[in-house]
C-alpha cells in the first residue's frame, strides 16, 4: 500500500522534489509500462493542484491512442500532428499551452480545459506516447512545471521495459 502525504504547493521546487520522489517510489522495481503509467497518472492527478485531467496517450498504429488516465472521459484517438498531444508527439518536444483557445487546431476533449502541457515519452529514440495534463485555469503551467514534468517522464521511461508492442 502506498501512502502519500499531501505536498504543500507554496514552494514549487520543494513540491516537485517530493512529487519526483513519489514517482520514483511507485515505479521502483516495476517494469510494466501500463502499470507505471496508471500509477503515475493517479499520482499526478491527486497531487497537482488545478489539474482536471492527467494521463497518457500511447503511440500505436501511427496515431495516439488513449492510455491510463484520471479525469473525465477523453478523446480515444488523436492523429499525429493534430491538437496539442499530436503536435507534441510529431515534433517530439513538449508543448506548453497557456491558453488552449489560442492553439490552432486544439482538440477540445473537455470544455473546462483552459491550459495544457504535453510531454513526449521517448525511449531509446522511439516515440512511446505522451503525458498530457489539462487545467481549468489559463496559464496554469509554467516552464518550471515543464522542467520537472520532463524529468518525471524520464524516470518513468527508465523504469519501463518495452516489448515489441511498444
Amino acid at each position: 500500500m502506498f501512502l502519500f502525504d499531501q505536498i504543500a504547493y507554496d514552494n514549487k521546487a520543494e513540491f516537485y522534489d517530493n512529487l519526483t520522489s513519489y514517482v520514483e517510489s511507485i515505479v521502483h522495481g516495476e517494469t510494466d509500462l501500463i502499470a507505471n503509467l496508471a500509477n503515475a497518472s493517479s499520482l499526478l492527478f491527486i497531487m497537482m493542484s488545478d489539474v482536471n485531467w492527467a494521463g497518457f496517450y500511447l503511440y500505436k498504429e501511427e496515431q495516439l491512442v488513449l492510455g491510463p488516465f484520471q479525469g473525465n472521459p477523453a478523446c480515444i484517438r488523436i492523429p499525429m500532428g493534430k491538437g496539442v498531444c499530436g503536435t507534441a508527439a510529431s515534433k517530439r518536444e513538449t508543448q506548453l499551452v497557456e491558453d488552449v483557445a489560442l492553439f490552432q487546431g486544439h482538440i477540445p476533449c473537455d470544455g473546462d480545459t483552459k491550459s495544457e502541457i504535453v510531454v513526449p515519452l521517448i525511449k531509446h529514440g522511439r516515440l512511446i506516447g505522451v503525458l498530457d495534463l489539462d487545467s481549468p485555469i489559463i496559464e496554469r503551467f509554467t516552464h518550471e512545471d515543464q522542467k520537472y514534468l520532463e524529468a518525471i517522464v524520464i524516470i518513468i521511461m527508465k523504469a519501463c521495459e518495452l516489448g515489441e508492442a511498444y
